[in-house]
C-alpha cells in the first residue's frame, strides 16, 4: 500500500495581528526530509503547528497521515509522568501491531478460503503487517533501549520523574518517544537544541533511516546539511516561499544566486520606471494643447502639426499605459535582512594583574566539580562537553547566580551578563520597545536604540514580549546584553533558536573586541571555527574533576593552537571580591 503524504494548501495565519503564512504550500512525501529555513519570526514554528493540528489555519487546508509526530519546542508531558509511562506509550502502537497480527492470524486459520469473510481479513492482515514492518514493530522493545542510549538517557532509571530532570533530558525524552514510535510522518521543531555530538549523529542516522516524511526547523547548520533532502525558505522573496532541491550547502548556494537575481531584477525595473516617468512627463508637456510653435517649427507647422502632434500622443499613450502595468506588477524591494550591528560585546575592564574571576576546587554537587579556572580580562573560553557535564552550571556559579563549595573570587565592581538558554520576562504583555526602555532606562535606550543592533525587526517592536517566538525572545535578551556590554559576558548555547545567518555574525562579533566572553555550546560550527581557549567538562566518576582521565580527572583548558594549559592548584576557602 502507499505510504500518505503530508499536504498542505494555501495555509494562512494571522497572529498578533501580522500574517506570518501567506498562502503556502507544501507536499511532503514519504522518504523526503524538508527543512524549514527562515529568519526567528519568519512562520517556521507555526507552521510546524498548523501541520500538526495543534493551531487551526484562518485559511487552507491540511491533510496528514493518522499518527503524525510532533516534537514540540516546550514539552507536552507532565511533570509527574514517570520515564516508564512515556516509553509505555510510545510502544503501545507497536504493542497493539504485534497483539492484531496475533487477532488477525488465529481468524485467518479459523476462516475456509472459500468464506467471504477471509478476503476481508487477508487485507486487513496485510494492512496490519505492512504497518508493523514500517514501525519496526517486532523489534520496538530493543529498539527503545537503543535510542534512550543513542540520545544519552540510557542510565536514567525508568521510575525518575520528568520533574526530576533537566531542559535538556526532558526535551532528549521526547525526542526518544518520536523515535521508538516511528510515526508515518514526522514534525520537527529544533531537535538538536540538547543534543552533544554523539547523540546528534545518532540522530541524524534515525531521521535518513525513516520511510515516512520529515518536516523540521532547525538552527543547527551541520544537522541540516546531513538530513534535508528538501529545504523550504519561508523568507521573503519575489515569489513567496521557495522550495530548493537539495541539502542546506545546496541551499546556500542557489540562495545567494536568486538574491542577486532579485536584486538586479529590481533596480532593472526601477530603472525603467524612472524612465517611463521622465519620457511620459516630458512627452506630455511637447503634447500640449495651448504650447505654440517653436521658432524652428513656424514655416512647416501647419503642415505637418496634425501629424506630429498625433505620433507624440500615441507616445504618451504607450509610454502611461506601459508605466501604469509596471507599477501593478513591479517587482516589490528585497527586504533588508537583519544584520547583527552591536558594537563591542563586552566591556574593556580596568587594568589590574588580578584576573576577573577565579575559581578553586570549586563543587557544585551532582552537577559540577572543577579543581581551577581563570578568566582573564580579554579571555575567549569556549566550554564544551556533553549534556549533564556542568556547562549551564559553570556559567551560573560565574555570574554569581548559582552558590558553590570551594573558592569563587571576582574584581570588585565586576559586571557581568548571563544569556541563559531559556528566555522568559517578568511581564509577558509588555511590548518589546518597553521591555527594552524599562530595562536598560530611558537614558541608555535612546543612546543605544534597539533597533541598530540588528537583532529585531521594527513591525516587532511594539509586539507584547509574549508573543514573540522562542528564538525573538532569545534575540530581545541578548539585545539587553548587548546594549549595555559587561565586563565579563556569559553565553549559554547563544546560537540556539537564531537563524544561521545571525549565527555566523554572532560568531564573528564574538572574537573581536575587549571584555571577556565565555560560551558554552554544542554547536558543531561554532566550534570548528573558535580561535580561543577551549575547557572541556566531563562527567566526573565518584567526587572527582569531570574532565576525562583514566585514574580520575582534573580540568584543564586547550588554548586555540591545542596546547594544554594546566589550571590553578586548588586551596580551600571562599574568597570575597578584590
Amino acid at each position: 500500500m502507499p505510504r500518505p503524504a503530508l499536504l498542505a494548501h494555501d495555509l494562512v495565519r494571522h497572529l498578533g495581528g501580522r500574517r506570518v503564512l501567506d498562502g503556502v504550500c507544501l507536499t511532503a512525501s514519504p522518504g523526503h526530509r524538508i527543512g524549514l529555513i527562515g529568519e526567528n519570526g519568519a512562520g517556521k514554528s507555526t507552521l510546524l503547528r498548523v501541520l500538526a493540528g495543534v493551531d487551526a489555519p484562518d485559511a487552507g487546508s491540511v491533510t496528514r497521515p493518522d499518527g503524525l509526530g510532533f516534537l514540540h519546542q516546550e514539552l507536552p508531558y507532565d511533570a509527574g509522568s514517570t520515564i516508564a509511562a512515556v516509553l509505555d506509550e510510545a510502544l503501545r502502537e507497536a504493542r497493539e501491531d504485534l497483539a492484531a497480527l496475533d487477532r488477525l492470524g488465529g481468524e485467518l486459520a479459523r476462516v475456509p478460503e472459500d468464506d467471504p469473510r477471509h478476503r476481508e481479513l487477508l487485507h486487513a492482515y496485510g494492512r496490519r503487517l505492512e504497518q508493523a514492518q514500517d514501525r519496526q514493530s517486532w523489534d520496538a522493545d530493543r529498539r527503545a533501549a537503543l535510542v534512550l542510549d543513542g540520545l544519552g538517557l540510557g542510565a536514567l532509571g525508568h521510575d525518575r520523574t520528568l520533574g526530576s530532570l533537566s531542559g535538556g533530558q526532558r526535551g532528549r525524552l521526547a525526542l526518544a518517544a518520536l523515535l521508538v514510535r516511528r510515526p508515518p510522518a514526522l514534525l520537527l521543531d529544533e531537535p538538536t537544541n540538547h543534543l552533544d555530538d554523539e547523540a546528534a549523529a545518532f540522530l541524524e542516522e534515525q531521521l535518513r533511516g525513516l520511510p515516512g516524511a520529515v518536516v523540521l526547523a532547525s538552527h543547527d547548520r551541520a544537522f541540516l546539511d546531513a538530513v534535508c533532502t528538501d529545504v523550504i525558505d519561508l523568507d521573503p522573496a519575489v515569489d513567496g516561499p521557495v522550495r530548493y532541491g537539495g541539502d542546506y550547502s545546496a541551499y546556500l548556494s542557489e540562495k545567494r544566486t536568486e538574491r542577486e537575481r532579485w536584486e538586479r531584477r529590481y533596480a532593472e525595473e526601477q530603472q525603467e520606471l524612472e524612465h517611463l516617468r521622465r519620457s511620459a512627463g516630458v512627452t506630455a508637456r511637447r503634447v500640449a494643447p495651448d504650447r505654440g510653435p517653436r521658432d524652428n517649427e513656424k514655416m512647416g507647422y501647419g503642415h505637418r502639426g496634425v501629424r506630429v502632434q498625433s505620433q507624440i500622443s500615441r507616445r504618451v499613450r504607450n509610454a502611461t499605459r506601459r508605466l501604469e502595468e509596471l507599477e501593478r506588477a513591479q517587482v516589490p524591494e528585497p527586504p533588508r535582512p537583519l544584520r547583527f550591528a552591536a558594537g563591542d560585546l563586552a566591556a574593556r575592564a580596568e587594568e589590574a594583574p588580578q584576573p576577573l574571576v577565579a575559581l578553586r576546587d570549586v563543587r557544585v554537587p551532582g552537577r559540577l566539580a572543577l579543581d581551577a579556572l581563570e578568566i582573564a580580562a580579554t579571555d575567549r573560553l569556549l566550554v564544551t562537553g556533553g549534556n549533564g557535564a556542568g556547562k549551564s552550571t559553570l556559567l551560573a556559579v560565574l555570574a554569581g547566580r548559582l552558590p558553590a563549595e570551594g573558592e569563587v573570587r571576582r574584581r570588585r565592581r565586576l559586571t557581568v551578563g548571563l544569556l541563559t538558554q531559556d528566555t522568559e520576562f517578568e511581564r509577558p504583555d509588555r511590548t518589546v520597545s518597553d521591555t527594552y526602555e524599562l530595562s536598560l532606562g530611558p537614558e541608555r535606550a535612546e543612546k543605544v536604540p534597539l533597533g541598530s543592533l540588528g537583532l529585531m525587526h521594527e513591525a516587532d517592536l511594539g509586539k507584547p514580549v509574549g508573543h514573540l517566538s522562542v528564538g525573538q525572545r532569545r534575540r530581545l535578551a541578548l539585545a539587553l546584553l548587548v546594549a549595555r556590554p559587561p565586563h565579563l559576558l556569559l553565553l549559554d548555547e547563544p546560537t540556539n533558536h537564531l537563524s544561521p545567518r545571525l549565527c555566523d555574525e554572532l560568531e564573528a562579533a564574538l572574537g573581536t573586541g575587549p571584555g571577556a566572553i565565555v560560551v558554552a555550546s554544542h554547536d558543531r560550527w561554532l566550534r570548528r571555527r573558535w580561535r580561543g581557549r577551549e575547557l572541556r567538562l566531563e562527567h566526573r566518576w565518584g567526587d572527582r574533576s569531570r574532565t576525562r582521565r583514566r585514574s580520575g580527572t582534573r580540568a584543564t583548558a586547550d588554548g586555540g593552537a591545542g596546547a594544554a594549559v594546566t589550571l590553578l592548584a586548588a586551596h580551600r576557602g571562599h574568597w570575597s571580591g578584590w
